[in-house]
């Protein structure tokens, strides 16, 4: 929303005198923890600041950006892309309109790819459609002796991620632009190949829903049936695994018996889904017939 939407809107225009008097104009319109950390973000200051110290002044800058934040999330825009930061598995991400906004269910993905990596010594690893980078980075972070491949078929995506690397000095990682694997040498040298790909079908209403609607539409839908990635997933991944080695993804709640099914057909044995904390399925993996003694 453009700042002059808020003269239209008949918002005040006057400089705010305090913080406090800033956060009470502000619930008016947002959350009262999307204000909190909405005015955190423009004065620099943390929580325990704002608490302690609600008179203090705002300046006409401050006061400006502060109303178009306000504005902005007002009109459903993500609070992640307005701070330009998201919490993902204990650690700060840099996150633009580039990349989808980390979910917490997708932190679940992360917990059952170390699940499955706990007996693999030194283990390679593809995080495919990487976006901020959020679960490599995260993995990377938890088993510094793994090796990981980033791959994202955005730059600009790509150029955040990056951010994070440099941002979390996870140097075990490497970023790759590419559609899938599909540049990659097809021999099979991973252990693990994880993906959070775009699920959601071209017609399903929550593309238009709050917040999504301001995501990257490439990063949420394959503008087909949701599941052309998956098909992608399993002609490209399964040669590229180790006997032994695991595909694990998430996907949306109605989808995990089609995916199921698509890593039966492409080989992959031990199938099985797992729920999120909603109780619904919402992740799958699949082992590359026998031969790893992990898993």
């Amino acid at each position: 929303m453009r700042p002059e939407s808020v003269r239209a809107r008949g918002l005040p225009e006057t400089p705010f005198e305090t913080r406090g008097s800033a956060l009470q104009w502000a619930r008016q319109s947002v959350d009262r923890l999307d204000a909190r950390l909405l005015l955190q973000a423009v004065c620099g200051a943390d929580a325990a600041a704002l608490l302690a110290y609600p008179e203090a002044p705002l300046s006409l800058p401050e006061t400006a950006e502060f109303r178009a934040l306000v504005a902005r999330r007002a009109a459903g825009e993500p609070l992640a892309y307005l701070t330009g930061e998201a919490g993902f598995y204990g650690e700060r991400l840099v996150v633009s309109p580039a990349v989808l906004v980390p979910r917490p269910e997708t932190e679940d993905l992360v917990t059952w790819a170390l699940q499955l990596l706990e007996n693999c010594p030194s283990p390679r690893v593809a995080d495919l459609g990487t976006g901020s980078g959020a679960i490599a980075l995260a993995l990377a972070g938890q088993r510094s002796d793994a090796r990981l491949l980033a791959v994202d078929i955005s730059a600009d995506a790509l150029a955040v991620a990056e951010q994070n690397r440099e941002r979390l000095a996870r140097s075990n990682v490497e970023l790759r632009c590419d559609s899938w694997l599909s540049g990659y040498s097809t021999d099979p040298v991973f252990d693990l190949i994880v993906s959070n790909p775009p699920y959601i079908p071209a017609l399903d209403p929550h593309l238009q829903g709050d917040g999504v609607r301001f995501e990257p539409r490439g990063a949420l839908t394959d503008e087909a049936d949701g599941l052309e990635a998956y098909r992608a997933l399993a002609l490209q991944a399964v040669p590229r695994l180790k006997l032994g080695g695991w595909l694990l993804v998430e996907h949306g709640h109605d989808q995990a018996e089609a995916v199921a099914a698509l890593w039966r057909d492409a080989g992959l044995v031990a199938v099985k889904s797992r729920q999120d904390l909603s109780g619904n399925p919402r992740m799958t993996a699949g082992r590359k017939a026998l031969g790893g003694g992990y898993g």
